[in-house]
């Protein structure tokens, strides 16, 4: 009973923390125990700058430890960002900051998304990466979105 109860709480404290809203997911490999493994579309809204979204997709670990939220899941993700409406930049708006993070692991690892903004071409462009807390990954995906009026952002 104890061992139920302490697993129990670990998949509670690992279930990832998703900035906005699962879209879906496609199985893409078959594990007889334990959840298959998937790629997870998520969207993430960039709070700061309204009609634009972001569509990350990412691999995730099924299994028996994928199932109770405690496997690492691995750095291969993608990321399409969209205007889908008028984009106007928000008075104040810093050059650089983090938008969104999804949990990839249980407290290990993380994928951040950050928005820059490209003053000299017009556009916000938005970097995805993973971290990890002991040794940090290069691995990353950009997409970016034009801004008919940009003109120069207030820079903190």
């Amino acid at each position: 009973m104890k061992r139920l109860i302490a697993a129990a709480v670990i998949a509670a404290f690992a279930t990832p923390a998703l900035a906005d809203q699962q879209i879906g997911s496609v199985s893409t490999n078959f594990r007889l125990v334990g959840p298959n493994d998937k790629v997870v579309v998520q969207r993430l809204d960039d709070p700061k700058v309204p009609n634009v979204e972001c569509y990350a997709s990412f691999a995730q670990t099924g299994g028996v430890a994928g199932g109770l939220g405690v496997a690492t899941d691995p750095s291969q993700f993608a990321l399409s960002c969209i205007a889908v409406g008028p984009v106007t930049l928000p008075s104040g708006l810093p050059q650089k900051e983090e938008v969104a993070s999804i949990a990839a692991s249980f407290l290990f690892k993380h994928f951040i998304l950050t928005r820059m903004v490209d003053t000299d071409k017009h556009a916000l462009v938005y970097v995805l990466i993973s971290t990890k807390v002991l040794h940090g990954s290069p691995a990353n995906v950009v997409s970016a979105v034009p801004v008919a009026n940009i003109g120069a952002p207030d820079k903190p």
